[in-house]
């Protein structure tokens, strides 16, 4: 699409308010900054969050320069027997987010998009706090409420959003889920509806920024138009060994 008609739909598609939402425009910002440094984001979350770094990481109308973070990478990457991955509570041990980040091997450039409702599961402060420590900026998606309603669980006593540079707020309840039924407990979880919007915006915010200082977003094409799959082949091979592609 041309720039100027990219700008036009751009104005138009913005929300009075939530194009001028601060958090918003500073998760912009440190996109945009990052894929001008020829960075990757590197996305990261577990459980349901993973519905997110799928919708951050590698989609069509999305940033080519991502990388999904997984616990499966231990398998995948690290070696692991499968067996692992059978244990409910591998995201409260120590030392996996290290592993994990060191197996993406990320480059001192490269953004943290670290996910999570809650913001207290140990791997998650754990993956903040190593990409901080490594000099990395982070970027949190989170429930504000959520986290401030429930004890820190990592052994520093920080949460997700005490580490982030930047915390986009889900605006989600306690416990996630939006309706309450009579005689106790709620239906209709809201986070992953929020978060969707809030990353949508962010990516676009972003890619609008880059074409304001004249340079074109690396953004993928559905690969099921013609011609998509061989262009994003092509894109992608300015970060070659940086992002990872499978079948999942």
């Amino acid at each position: 699409m041309p720039r100027r008609r990219f700008r036009r739909h751009h104005e138009r598609a913005r929300h009075p308010q939530a194009a001028h939402r601060p958090d918003v425009a500073a998760a912009a910002d440190l996109v945009a900054e990052c894929v001008r440094a020829e960075g990757v984001v590197q996305a990261f979350g577990t459980g349901h969050s993973q519905a997110l770094v799928l919708e951050l990481a590698g989609r069509a109308g999305g940033l080519v320069s991502t990388n999904r973070l997984s616990i499966a990478d231990l398998v995948l990457y690290g070696g692991e027997d499968p067996a692992v991955l059978d244990d409910p509570l591998l995201e409260r041990r120590a030392g996996v987010a290290a592993r994990l980040y060191e197996l993406a091997a990320p480059h001192p450039q490269d953004l943290f998009v670290v996910i999570s409702n809650s913001g207290v599961n140990n791997v998650i402060v754990e993956m903040a706090l190593h990409a901080k420590e490594h000099g990395h900026r982070v970027l949190a998606l989170t429930s504000l409420a959520h986290t401030r309603a429930v004890p820190a669980a990592h052994p520093s006593g920080r949460k997700l959003a005490d580490i982030a540079d930047v915390v986009l707020d889900s605006a989600a309840p306690r416990g996630d889920s939006l309706l309450e039924l009579p005689g106790g407990g709620s239906v209709c979880a809201l986070s992953t509806l929020t978060g969707v919007m809030l990353v949508q915006m962010t990516v676009a915010e972003a890619a609008g920024r880059l074409l304001a200082a004249g340079e074109r977003p690396p953004v993928y094409v559905s690969a099921n138009v013609p011609g998509g799959f061989e262009g994003n082949l092509a894109l992608e091979k300015k970060y070659a060994g940086r992002i990872r592609r499978t079948a999942s």
